[in-house]
Protein backbone atom coordinates (compact mmCIF):
# COMPACT_ATOMS: atom_id res chain seq x y z
CA UNK A 1 0.00 0.00 0.00
CA UNK A 2 1.26 3.54 -0.70
CA UNK A 3 2.67 5.82 1.97
CA UNK A 4 0.18 8.06 3.73
CA UNK A 5 1.74 11.35 2.77
CA UNK A 6 0.81 10.97 -0.87
CA UNK A 7 4.38 10.35 -1.97
CA UNK A 8 4.84 7.69 -4.56
CA UNK A 9 5.26 4.22 -3.13
CA UNK A 10 8.22 3.91 -5.47
CA UNK A 11 10.13 6.86 -4.08
CA UNK A 12 12.22 6.16 -1.03
CA UNK A 13 13.06 9.28 0.94
CA UNK A 14 16.80 9.55 1.51
CA UNK A 15 18.35 12.66 2.91
CA UNK A 16 21.45 13.47 0.90
CA UNK A 17 24.48 14.29 2.99
CA UNK A 18 27.95 15.55 2.26
CA UNK A 19 29.40 12.85 4.48
CA UNK A 20 29.36 9.12 3.70
CA UNK A 21 27.63 6.70 6.04
CA UNK A 22 30.99 5.27 7.02
CA UNK A 23 33.45 5.60 9.84
CA UNK A 24 36.58 7.54 8.96
CA UNK A 25 34.71 9.96 6.72
CA UNK A 26 37.61 12.32 7.32
CA UNK A 27 41.13 11.14 6.57
CA UNK A 28 42.23 12.21 10.06
CA UNK A 29 39.61 10.80 12.43
CA UNK A 30 39.27 12.86 15.61
CA UNK A 31 40.05 11.45 18.97
CA UNK A 32 36.94 11.20 21.10
CA UNK A 33 36.52 12.16 24.73
CA UNK A 34 36.52 9.32 27.21
CA UNK A 35 33.13 8.10 28.34
CA UNK A 36 31.97 7.05 31.78
CA UNK A 37 31.64 3.32 32.23
CA UNK A 38 28.24 1.96 33.05
CA UNK A 39 26.21 -1.20 33.33
CA UNK A 40 23.10 -1.16 31.13
CA UNK A 41 19.79 -1.90 32.79
CA UNK A 42 17.63 -4.46 31.09
CA UNK A 43 13.92 -4.85 30.91
CA UNK A 44 13.09 -8.25 32.34
CA UNK A 45 9.30 -8.19 32.20
CA UNK A 46 8.49 -11.83 32.72
CA UNK A 47 7.94 -12.76 36.38
CA UNK A 48 10.19 -15.39 37.93
CA UNK A 49 7.20 -17.49 38.95
CA UNK A 50 6.43 -18.28 35.36
CA UNK A 51 9.99 -19.29 34.44
CA UNK A 52 9.93 -22.87 35.65
CA UNK A 53 6.53 -23.59 34.13
CA UNK A 54 7.41 -21.91 30.85
CA UNK A 55 10.69 -23.84 30.67
CA UNK A 56 8.82 -27.14 30.90
CA UNK A 57 6.40 -26.04 28.17
CA UNK A 58 9.24 -24.85 26.00
CA UNK A 59 11.10 -28.14 26.22
CA UNK A 60 8.10 -30.06 24.92
CA UNK A 61 7.14 -27.44 22.36
CA UNK A 62 10.69 -27.13 21.06
CA UNK A 63 10.88 -30.84 20.16
CA UNK A 64 7.69 -30.62 18.15
CA UNK A 65 8.52 -27.28 16.51
CA UNK A 66 12.06 -28.24 15.52
CA UNK A 67 10.89 -31.52 14.01
CA UNK A 68 8.11 -29.84 12.03
CA UNK A 69 10.22 -26.87 10.91
CA UNK A 70 13.09 -28.93 9.56
CA UNK A 71 10.71 -31.33 7.84
CA UNK A 72 8.92 -28.39 6.20
CA UNK A 73 12.11 -26.61 5.23
CA UNK A 74 13.62 -29.75 3.78
CA UNK A 75 10.56 -30.30 1.62
CA UNK A 76 10.34 -26.68 0.55
CA UNK A 77 14.00 -26.17 -0.33
CA UNK A 78 14.79 -29.68 -1.63
CA UNK A 79 14.96 -28.61 -5.26
CA UNK A 80 17.08 -25.50 -4.82
CA UNK A 81 19.96 -25.27 -7.26
CA UNK A 82 22.46 -22.51 -6.63
CA UNK A 83 24.86 -21.86 -9.49
CA UNK A 84 28.42 -20.95 -8.59
CA UNK A 85 29.59 -18.80 -11.45
CA UNK A 86 29.11 -20.87 -14.61
CA UNK A 87 29.40 -24.29 -12.99
CA UNK A 88 25.70 -25.16 -12.84
CA UNK A 89 22.31 -24.09 -14.10
CA UNK A 90 19.11 -23.52 -12.10
CA UNK A 91 16.13 -25.81 -12.61
CA UNK A 92 13.15 -24.40 -14.45
CA UNK A 93 10.44 -26.02 -12.35
CA UNK A 94 11.14 -24.69 -8.86
CA UNK A 95 8.13 -23.22 -7.06
CA UNK A 96 9.15 -21.37 -3.91
CA UNK A 97 6.51 -19.99 -1.56
CA UNK A 98 6.50 -16.38 -0.41
CA UNK A 99 8.26 -15.46 2.87
CA UNK A 100 6.73 -17.05 5.93
CA UNK A 101 4.96 -15.20 8.72
CA UNK A 102 6.64 -14.32 12.00
CA UNK A 103 7.21 -16.99 14.62
CA UNK A 104 5.31 -16.67 17.90
CA UNK A 105 7.35 -16.27 21.06
CA UNK A 106 6.99 -19.61 22.89
CA UNK A 107 7.43 -17.83 26.24
CA UNK A 108 3.88 -16.63 25.81
CA UNK A 109 2.53 -20.18 26.12
CA UNK A 110 1.07 -20.62 29.60
CA UNK A 111 -0.74 -23.89 29.05
CA UNK A 112 -0.24 -26.60 26.44
CA UNK A 113 -3.97 -26.75 25.93
CA UNK A 114 -4.35 -23.04 25.27
CA UNK A 115 -3.91 -21.39 21.91
CA UNK A 116 -0.81 -19.22 21.63
CA UNK A 117 -1.59 -15.48 21.80
CA UNK A 118 -1.02 -13.85 18.44
CA UNK A 119 0.35 -10.64 19.89
CA UNK A 120 3.17 -9.40 22.10
CA UNK A 121 2.64 -9.05 25.87
CA UNK A 122 3.86 -5.47 25.53
CA UNK A 123 0.77 -4.35 23.61
CA UNK A 124 -2.88 -4.62 24.59
CA UNK A 125 -3.91 -6.97 21.81
CA UNK A 126 -3.97 -7.36 18.02
CA UNK A 127 -2.78 -4.38 15.93
CA UNK A 128 -5.16 -1.43 16.07
CA UNK A 129 -6.14 1.33 13.66
CA UNK A 130 -4.33 3.95 15.76
CA UNK A 131 -1.10 2.91 17.43
CA UNK A 132 -2.00 4.68 20.70
CA UNK A 133 -4.98 2.38 21.22
CA UNK A 134 -2.61 -0.57 21.57
CA UNK A 135 -0.06 0.85 24.03
CA UNK A 136 -0.05 -0.29 27.63
CA UNK A 137 -0.36 2.39 30.30
CA UNK A 138 2.26 0.63 32.44
CA UNK A 139 4.89 0.49 29.70
CA UNK A 140 6.96 3.17 27.98
CA UNK A 141 8.19 2.75 24.41
CA UNK A 142 10.90 4.10 22.10
CA UNK A 143 11.11 4.21 18.30
CA UNK A 144 13.15 5.70 15.46
CA UNK A 145 13.55 5.53 11.69
CA UNK A 146 16.15 4.32 9.17
CA UNK A 147 17.65 6.20 6.25
CA UNK A 148 20.68 4.48 4.73
CA UNK A 149 21.88 1.23 3.18
CA UNK A 150 20.68 -2.06 4.63
CA UNK A 151 23.61 -2.87 6.95
CA UNK A 152 23.64 0.70 8.26
CA UNK A 153 19.91 0.37 8.85
CA UNK A 154 20.51 -2.83 10.85
CA UNK A 155 23.04 -0.88 12.93
CA UNK A 156 20.54 1.97 13.36
CA UNK A 157 17.87 -0.37 14.70
CA UNK A 158 20.52 -1.93 16.99
CA UNK A 159 21.26 1.54 18.36
CA UNK A 160 17.54 2.05 18.94
CA UNK A 161 17.27 -1.25 20.80
CA UNK A 162 20.27 -0.48 22.99
CA UNK A 163 18.95 3.00 23.78
CA UNK A 164 15.67 1.36 24.76
CA UNK A 165 17.56 -0.90 27.16
CA UNK A 166 19.35 1.93 28.93
CA UNK A 167 16.15 4.00 29.22
CA UNK A 168 13.92 1.10 30.38
CA UNK A 169 11.68 1.38 27.34
CA UNK A 170 10.35 -1.22 24.90
CA UNK A 171 11.87 -0.61 21.44
CA UNK A 172 9.29 -0.58 18.63
CA UNK A 173 11.03 -1.58 15.40
CA UNK A 174 9.91 -0.63 11.91
CA UNK A 175 10.43 -2.39 8.62
CA UNK A 176 13.49 -2.25 6.35
CA UNK A 177 12.95 0.11 3.42
CA UNK A 178 14.91 -0.29 0.17
CA UNK A 179 17.96 1.67 -0.91
CA UNK A 180 20.73 -0.43 -2.52
CA UNK A 181 18.24 -2.90 -3.96
CA UNK A 182 16.19 -0.22 -5.74
CA UNK A 183 13.72 2.23 -4.28
CA UNK A 184 10.75 0.60 -5.99
CA UNK A 185 11.11 -2.63 -4.02
CA UNK A 186 8.63 -3.26 -1.23
CA UNK A 187 9.77 -3.02 2.40
CA UNK A 188 10.57 -6.20 4.31
CA UNK A 189 9.63 -6.83 7.93
CA UNK A 190 12.41 -6.86 10.52
CA UNK A 191 11.09 -10.21 11.76
CA UNK A 192 11.31 -11.78 8.32
CA UNK A 193 15.07 -11.29 8.47
CA UNK A 194 15.89 -11.68 12.17
CA UNK A 195 14.57 -14.19 14.69
CA UNK A 196 12.77 -11.79 17.06
CA UNK A 197 11.48 -14.43 19.55
CA UNK A 198 15.01 -15.82 19.89
CA UNK A 199 16.40 -12.31 20.38
CA UNK A 200 13.87 -11.59 23.13
CA UNK A 201 14.74 -14.83 24.92
CA UNK A 202 18.51 -14.66 24.67
CA UNK A 203 19.26 -10.94 24.99
CA UNK A 204 17.01 -10.11 27.93
CA UNK A 205 15.71 -7.12 25.93
CA UNK A 206 12.11 -7.27 24.74
CA UNK A 207 11.31 -5.68 21.37
CA UNK A 208 8.08 -5.23 19.43
CA UNK A 209 7.57 -4.61 15.72
CA UNK A 210 5.39 -1.78 14.45
CA UNK A 211 3.11 -4.16 12.59
CA UNK A 212 2.25 -5.73 15.97
CA UNK A 213 1.23 -2.32 17.31
CA UNK A 214 -0.61 -0.70 14.40
CA UNK A 215 -2.50 -2.41 11.59
CA UNK A 216 -0.43 -1.98 8.40
CA UNK A 217 -3.68 -1.59 6.46
CA UNK A 218 -5.03 1.15 8.72
CA UNK A 219 -6.03 4.41 6.96
CA UNK A 220 -5.52 6.40 10.18
CA UNK A 221 -2.71 8.96 10.15
CA UNK A 222 -1.43 9.33 13.73
CA UNK A 223 0.18 12.49 15.06
CA UNK A 224 3.46 12.04 16.95
CA UNK A 225 6.00 14.40 18.48
CA UNK A 226 9.65 13.39 17.98
CA UNK A 227 13.18 14.62 18.63
CA UNK A 228 15.20 15.92 15.68
CA UNK A 229 18.70 14.56 16.35
CA UNK A 230 20.06 15.03 12.84
CA UNK A 231 20.01 18.81 12.85
CA UNK A 232 21.79 18.90 16.22
CA UNK A 233 24.82 16.82 15.15
CA UNK A 234 25.67 18.18 11.68
CA UNK A 235 25.72 21.63 10.13
CA UNK A 236 24.81 21.18 6.46
CA UNK A 237 21.14 20.19 6.59
CA UNK A 238 18.76 22.29 8.63
CA UNK A 239 15.89 19.83 8.91
CA UNK A 240 15.25 16.37 10.37
CA UNK A 241 16.71 13.31 8.66
CA UNK A 242 14.43 12.09 5.88
CA UNK A 243 12.93 8.61 6.01
CA UNK A 244 10.02 6.88 4.34
CA UNK A 245 9.27 4.75 7.41
CA UNK A 246 6.83 7.28 8.97
CA UNK A 247 4.97 7.40 5.65
CA UNK A 248 4.60 3.62 5.58
CA UNK A 249 3.44 3.68 9.19
CA UNK A 250 1.09 6.61 8.51
CA UNK A 251 2.65 8.88 11.12
CA UNK A 252 2.54 12.67 10.90
CA UNK A 253 5.63 13.88 12.78
CA UNK A 254 6.08 17.16 14.61
CA UNK A 255 9.81 17.53 15.29
CA UNK A 256 11.64 19.38 18.05
CA UNK A 257 15.34 20.04 17.50
CA UNK A 258 17.41 18.25 20.14
CA UNK A 259 19.75 20.39 22.25
CA UNK A 260 23.28 20.88 20.93
CA UNK A 261 24.82 19.14 23.96
CA UNK A 262 23.85 15.72 22.57
CA UNK A 263 26.72 16.05 20.04
CA UNK A 264 29.75 14.14 21.30
CA UNK A 265 32.39 16.56 19.95
CA UNK A 266 30.88 20.07 20.10
CA UNK A 267 31.20 22.27 17.03
CA UNK A 268 33.26 19.66 15.17
CA UNK A 269 31.90 19.20 11.61
CA UNK A 270 33.69 15.94 10.75
CA UNK A 271 31.97 13.76 13.36
CA UNK A 272 28.21 13.42 13.72
CA UNK A 273 28.00 11.23 16.80
CA UNK A 274 25.69 11.72 19.71
CA UNK A 275 26.14 9.52 22.76
CA UNK A 276 23.61 7.06 24.11
CA UNK A 277 23.55 8.68 27.50
CA UNK A 278 23.13 12.20 26.17
CA UNK A 279 20.11 10.95 24.22
CA UNK A 280 18.90 9.03 27.27
CA UNK A 281 18.73 12.28 29.21
CA UNK A 282 15.89 13.37 26.93
CA UNK A 283 13.82 10.36 27.96
CA UNK A 284 13.55 11.43 31.58
CA UNK A 285 11.32 14.23 32.91
CA UNK A 286 13.97 16.57 34.32
CA UNK A 287 15.96 17.07 31.10
CA UNK A 288 12.96 16.71 28.83
CA UNK A 289 11.18 19.61 30.53
CA UNK A 290 14.17 21.88 29.91
CA UNK A 291 14.39 21.07 26.20
CA UNK A 292 10.79 21.10 24.88
CA UNK A 293 8.62 24.00 23.78
CA UNK A 294 9.64 24.73 20.18
CA UNK A 295 8.15 22.01 17.95
CA UNK A 296 7.82 22.39 14.20
CA UNK A 297 4.40 21.85 12.58
CA UNK A 298 3.77 18.39 11.18
CA UNK A 299 3.61 18.18 7.35
CA UNK A 300 0.11 16.70 7.02
CA UNK A 301 -2.06 17.94 9.89
CA UNK A 302 0.02 21.03 10.69
CA UNK A 303 -0.03 20.19 14.39
CA UNK A 304 2.73 21.16 16.83
CA UNK A 305 3.55 18.54 19.46
CA UNK A 306 6.30 18.26 22.01
CA UNK A 307 8.28 15.00 21.84
CA UNK A 308 6.06 12.18 23.05
CA UNK A 309 6.82 10.66 26.44
CA UNK A 310 4.80 7.45 26.04
CA UNK A 311 6.26 6.67 22.58
CA UNK A 312 9.69 8.36 22.75
CA UNK A 313 10.81 9.06 19.19
CA UNK A 314 14.04 10.11 17.47
CA UNK A 315 14.49 10.86 13.78
CA UNK A 316 17.84 9.09 13.24
CA UNK A 317 20.13 7.07 15.50
CA UNK A 318 22.76 5.68 13.11
CA UNK A 319 25.36 8.04 14.55
CA UNK A 320 24.57 7.27 18.19
CA UNK A 321 27.63 5.81 19.89
CA UNK A 322 29.12 4.92 23.24
CA UNK A 323 32.56 6.51 23.00
CA UNK A 324 33.67 6.96 19.38
CA UNK A 325 32.26 6.82 15.87
CA UNK A 326 33.95 3.49 15.14
CA UNK A 327 32.50 1.75 18.23
CA UNK A 328 31.37 -1.33 16.35
CA UNK A 329 34.90 -2.14 15.21
CA UNK A 330 36.06 -2.58 18.80
CA UNK A 331 35.54 -5.33 21.35
CA UNK A 332 33.86 -3.06 23.91
CA UNK A 333 31.05 -2.02 21.52
CA UNK A 334 27.81 -2.21 23.56
CA UNK A 335 25.53 -2.43 20.53
CA UNK A 336 27.35 -5.58 19.49
CA UNK A 337 27.68 -7.11 22.97
CA UNK A 338 24.07 -6.52 24.01
CA UNK A 339 22.11 -6.33 20.73
CA UNK A 340 23.63 -7.40 17.40
CA UNK A 341 25.26 -10.47 18.91
CA UNK A 342 21.76 -11.82 19.61
CA UNK A 343 20.16 -10.83 16.30
CA UNK A 344 20.32 -14.19 14.56
CA UNK A 345 18.76 -14.96 11.21
CA UNK A 346 15.39 -16.65 11.06
CA UNK A 347 15.58 -20.43 10.74
CA UNK A 348 14.28 -20.12 7.19
CA UNK A 349 17.09 -17.81 6.09
CA UNK A 350 19.66 -20.01 7.84
CA UNK A 351 18.36 -23.07 5.98
CA UNK A 352 18.28 -21.36 2.58
CA UNK A 353 21.82 -20.01 3.10
CA UNK A 354 23.04 -23.49 4.08
CA UNK A 355 21.50 -24.95 0.91
CA UNK A 356 23.20 -22.27 -1.18
CA UNK A 357 26.58 -23.09 0.34
CA UNK A 358 26.19 -26.81 -0.31
CA UNK A 359 25.13 -26.20 -3.89
CA UNK A 360 28.00 -23.78 -4.53
CA UNK A 361 30.44 -26.46 -3.46
CA UNK A 362 28.63 -29.15 -5.49
CA UNK A 363 27.55 -31.12 -2.43
CA UNK A 364 24.42 -33.29 -2.19
CA UNK A 365 21.39 -32.16 -0.25
CA UNK A 366 21.99 -34.56 2.63
CA UNK A 367 25.61 -33.42 3.13
CA UNK A 368 26.75 -31.36 6.08
CA UNK A 369 27.81 -27.79 5.38
CA UNK A 370 31.63 -27.95 5.25
CA UNK A 371 33.91 -25.41 6.95
CA UNK A 372 34.55 -22.54 4.55
CA UNK A 373 36.02 -19.05 4.32
CA UNK A 374 33.99 -16.06 3.13
CA UNK A 375 35.35 -12.89 1.52
CA UNK A 376 33.60 -9.55 1.09
CA UNK A 377 35.28 -7.08 -1.27
CA UNK A 378 33.67 -3.67 -1.60
CA UNK A 379 34.76 -1.34 -4.39
CA UNK A 380 31.98 0.65 -6.10
CA UNK A 381 31.33 3.96 -4.35
CA UNK A 382 34.46 3.55 -2.22
CA UNK A 383 36.33 4.88 -5.25
CA UNK A 384 35.14 8.32 -4.12
CA UNK A 385 37.40 8.02 -1.06
CA UNK A 386 40.71 7.33 -2.77
CA UNK A 387 42.28 10.77 -2.33
CA UNK A 388 45.49 9.25 -0.94
CA UNK A 389 46.10 7.10 -4.02
CA UNK A 390 48.45 8.54 -6.64
CA UNK A 391 46.66 6.55 -9.37
CA UNK A 392 43.07 5.24 -9.37
CA UNK A 393 44.25 1.66 -9.77
CA UNK A 394 46.30 1.98 -6.57
CA UNK A 395 43.28 2.57 -4.30
CA UNK A 396 41.99 -0.96 -3.78
CA UNK A 397 43.97 -3.97 -2.63
CA UNK A 398 44.72 -6.32 -5.56
CA UNK A 399 43.63 -9.93 -5.38
CA UNK A 400 47.09 -11.28 -4.38
CA UNK A 401 46.88 -9.06 -1.28
CA UNK A 402 43.43 -10.42 -0.46
CA UNK A 403 44.72 -13.95 -1.04
CA UNK A 404 47.49 -13.28 1.48
CA UNK A 405 44.84 -12.44 4.07
CA UNK A 406 42.99 -15.66 3.18
CA UNK A 407 46.17 -17.65 3.77
CA UNK A 408 46.53 -15.98 7.17
CA UNK A 409 43.02 -17.11 8.05
CA UNK A 410 43.76 -20.63 6.80
CA UNK A 411 46.87 -20.83 8.94
CA UNK A 412 45.13 -19.53 12.06
CA UNK A 413 42.36 -22.11 11.65
CA UNK A 414 44.95 -24.88 11.26
CA UNK A 415 46.84 -23.79 14.35
CA UNK A 416 43.88 -22.94 16.58
CA UNK A 417 41.21 -25.43 15.47
CA UNK A 418 43.04 -28.11 13.50
CA UNK A 419 40.85 -27.34 10.48
CA UNK A 420 42.35 -27.22 6.99
CA UNK A 421 40.21 -25.22 4.54
CA UNK A 422 41.47 -25.32 0.93
CA UNK A 423 41.19 -22.46 -1.54
CA UNK A 424 38.35 -24.37 -3.23
CA UNK A 425 36.27 -23.85 -0.07
CA UNK A 426 36.23 -20.06 -0.35
CA UNK A 427 33.13 -18.01 -1.24
CA UNK A 428 33.61 -14.41 -2.36
CA UNK A 429 31.04 -11.63 -2.75
CA UNK A 430 31.81 -8.26 -4.31
CA UNK A 431 30.28 -5.33 -6.18
CA UNK A 432 33.20 -5.32 -8.63
CA UNK A 433 32.04 -5.26 -12.27
CA UNK A 434 35.30 -5.91 -14.14
CA UNK A 435 35.17 -9.33 -15.91
CA UNK A 436 38.97 -9.57 -15.84
CA UNK A 437 38.95 -9.23 -12.06
CA UNK A 438 36.40 -12.02 -11.77
CA UNK A 439 38.58 -14.11 -14.08
CA UNK A 440 41.41 -13.78 -11.58
CA UNK A 441 39.00 -14.82 -8.82
CA UNK A 442 38.12 -17.99 -10.73
CA UNK A 443 41.81 -18.76 -11.25
CA UNK A 444 42.28 -18.74 -7.48
CA UNK A 445 39.63 -21.46 -7.16
CA UNK A 446 37.24 -19.26 -5.20
CA UNK A 447 33.52 -19.65 -5.69
CA UNK A 448 30.67 -17.16 -5.78
CA UNK A 449 26.88 -17.38 -5.67
CA UNK A 450 25.41 -16.23 -8.97
CA UNK A 451 22.07 -14.86 -7.77
CA UNK A 452 20.89 -14.04 -11.27
CA UNK A 453 21.42 -17.57 -12.50
CA UNK A 454 20.00 -18.96 -9.25
CA UNK A 455 16.89 -16.79 -9.71
CA UNK A 456 17.12 -15.68 -6.08
CA UNK A 457 14.97 -12.61 -6.70
CA UNK A 458 12.27 -14.59 -8.49
CA UNK A 459 12.17 -17.22 -5.74
CA UNK A 460 12.42 -15.10 -2.63
CA UNK A 461 12.23 -11.41 -3.50
CA UNK A 462 14.62 -8.53 -4.13
CA UNK A 463 15.84 -8.33 -0.55
CA UNK A 464 17.23 -11.85 -0.50
CA UNK A 465 20.50 -11.55 -2.46
CA UNK A 466 21.92 -9.06 0.04
CA UNK A 467 20.43 -10.86 3.06
CA UNK A 468 21.59 -14.31 1.94
CA UNK A 469 25.10 -13.05 1.18
CA UNK A 470 25.30 -11.74 4.75
CA UNK A 471 23.93 -15.01 6.13
CA UNK A 472 26.45 -17.02 4.09
CA UNK A 473 29.29 -14.85 5.38
CA UNK A 474 28.13 -15.24 8.98
CA UNK A 475 28.19 -19.04 8.65
CA UNK A 476 31.83 -19.15 7.61
CA UNK A 477 34.62 -20.34 9.89
CA UNK A 478 36.91 -17.70 8.42
CA UNK A 479 36.23 -14.24 7.02
CA UNK A 480 38.19 -11.61 5.08
CA UNK A 481 36.48 -8.24 4.73
CA UNK A 482 37.00 -4.71 3.47
CA UNK A 483 38.16 -2.13 5.99
CA UNK A 484 35.59 0.62 6.68
CA UNK A 485 32.74 -1.31 5.06
CA UNK A 486 29.92 -1.67 7.59
CA UNK A 487 28.78 -4.82 5.74
CA UNK A 488 32.23 -6.34 6.37
CA UNK A 489 32.45 -5.02 9.93
CA UNK A 490 29.21 -6.69 10.99
CA UNK A 491 30.05 -9.93 9.15
CA UNK A 492 33.43 -10.03 10.89
CA UNK A 493 31.80 -9.65 14.31
CA UNK A 494 29.36 -12.47 13.51
CA UNK A 495 32.12 -14.86 12.46
CA UNK A 496 34.23 -13.90 15.48
CA UNK A 497 31.45 -14.50 18.01
CA UNK A 498 29.03 -16.93 16.40
CA UNK A 499 31.65 -19.27 14.92
CA UNK A 500 34.71 -18.51 17.09
CA UNK A 501 36.28 -17.98 13.69
CA UNK A 502 39.40 -16.36 12.25
CA UNK A 503 38.96 -12.97 10.59
CA UNK A 504 40.98 -10.29 8.82
CA UNK A 505 40.18 -6.89 7.28
CA UNK A 506 41.96 -5.68 4.13
CA UNK A 507 43.15 -2.07 4.27
CA UNK A 508 42.80 0.15 1.20
CA UNK A 509 42.99 3.76 0.01
CA UNK A 510 46.49 3.92 -1.44
CA UNK A 511 49.12 1.62 -2.90
CA UNK A 512 50.48 -0.77 -0.33
CA UNK A 513 47.86 0.15 2.30
CA UNK A 514 47.61 -3.47 3.46
CA UNK A 515 51.33 -4.18 3.48
CA UNK A 516 52.37 -5.81 6.72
Amino acid sequence: MPPASGKSAYTHARSESSMPLLPYADNTPPSSPASHSFTPRYMFHFAHKRRLFVTACLSLAAIVLVTLSFTTLAAEERNLAVPAGEHSQPPSDVDISSPVAHDINPELVEDEGLEKPQYSPFVLGPPTQSFRDNLRNDTKYITSWISAGWTNDVMTYANLIYLGAVTDRVPVIGMFTPSHIGGDAAPILFGEVFDVPRFNRESGIQIVEWHEVKDPESPVVDDLGCWNVWEAVQFNEHFPRGSSVPDWLKLDISYTKAPSWIKMIPDYPHDMCSTFWSLARLSFPEERSKSIGNPLPSPTHNVTLDPDDHMLCFDYLYYACAQQSSDLEHDYAPTWRYVLKYLHWTKRIEQIAANYVKQVFGLPEEAEVPPYIAIHVRHGDFANWCWQAENPEDCFAPLPVIARRVREVQEELRQRKGVDIPMTRVIITSDEKDPAWWGEVAALGWRTVDHEAARTVERFGRWYPVVLDAAIQSGALGFVGTDRSTYSIVSRRRVDDWQDGATRMVLWGYKGADDH
